[in-house]
């Protein structure tokens, strides 16, 4: 597969390393840009980096609460500037509602909303507005006590990305400070259970390539992978994390000290794991002026 100059600067971008270093690690990958964060970083040539896809697509994710039960949907549109749009927040919200009574994305599209189907809703709201939409998914939680957090709200109950928190025990104020912190840490799991476990081996087997890297005899290198792997579960797993709110307790010792135990979550960002196709602004001049 040919690297491009534009496929080098994306990757510079996701792991601050030098040019040179990321022609190399894409073309000793063949392009493949999972294999080449994980090629710099076993040479050492990259920063922590971010894997999760890039943010395209543009919309709202809203939350709902109903007694112990939580929801959240993403709805998405093709600018950012219809998320500000009254219309479109009105629908996000009827659409989040009528989620609270659906058990998945297919019954929530047949739902009634208004006296239409929620997927007719839609349709109308696209002929209305003049700008494609889509109902892109939804996700539910339910516990003793349920809270919720959207970040950089555009309106009450509604933002850029949303979470909720299902908690057996506890109060929905320690609920709120642990939906903030998701917002902000990003984790991928609950606990270490919960984890992908090719997401767990994959990221052992950089951490050897790396610790083999140094020279070191192989006895020293199982030691090491130990404590490695200790600190990679700490950082991606919620209950592993350091509390934003009190960083010298885990979240599950701050959950354990609030009485409280973390059943569940969701933390939904717009556009997430969606890939935007952008051209070059002077072809996509040239492209137009071609008719």
């Amino acid at each position: 597969m040919a690297v491009t100059a534009a496929m080098v600067k994306e990757l510079r971008e996701m792991t601050g390393a030098g040019m040179m270093d990321a022609k190399k690690a894409l073309t000793e990958n063949n392009g493949d840009q999972e294999a080449a964060i994980d090629w710099l970083r076993t040479k050492g040539l990259a920063k922590a980096a971010k894997k999760s896809g890039r943010v395209a697509a543009e919309g709202l994710v809203a939350v709902q609460v109903e007694g112990g039960k939580g929801v959240a949907v993403e709805v998405n549109s093709e600018t950012d500037f219809v998320g500000k749009n009254a219309d479109f927040q009105a629908m996000v919200a009827g659409i989040a509602g009528a989620a609270l009574n659906v058990a998945d994305i297919d019954a929530l599209n047949a739902a009634d909303l208004g006296g239409k189907p929620v997927s007719e809703v839609i349709t109308d709201n696209i002929a209305t507005i003049g700008e494609n939409m889509s109902l892109r998914r939804m996700a539910t939680v339910e516990g003793d006590v349920v809270a919720s957090y959207i970040h950089n709200p555009a309106t009450a109950g509604m933002g850029n990305i949303g979470v909720l928190v299902a908690l057996k025990g506890g109060d929905e104020a320690f609920g709120k400070q642990v939906a903030m912190h998701i917002a902000a840490a990003n984790p991928q799991s609950l606990s270490e259970a919960d984890l992908d476990a090719a997401v767990v081996e994959k990221e052992k087997q950089v951490q050897i390539d790396i610790a083999r890297e140094s020279g070191k005899p192989e006895q020293v290198i199982e030691k090491m992978i130990v404590g490695r792997m200790k600190k990679f579960l700490g950082e991606v797993t919620l209950l592993g994390q350091a509390f934003v709110i009190n960083p010298d307790l885990t979240v599950e010792a701050a959950a354990k000290e609030a009485g409280a135990e973390i059943v569940g979550f969701v933390r939904m960002e717009v556009g997430e794991g969606i890939e935007k196709k952008e051209e070059d602004f002077a072809a996509e001049v040239a492209k137009a002026a071609q008719g």
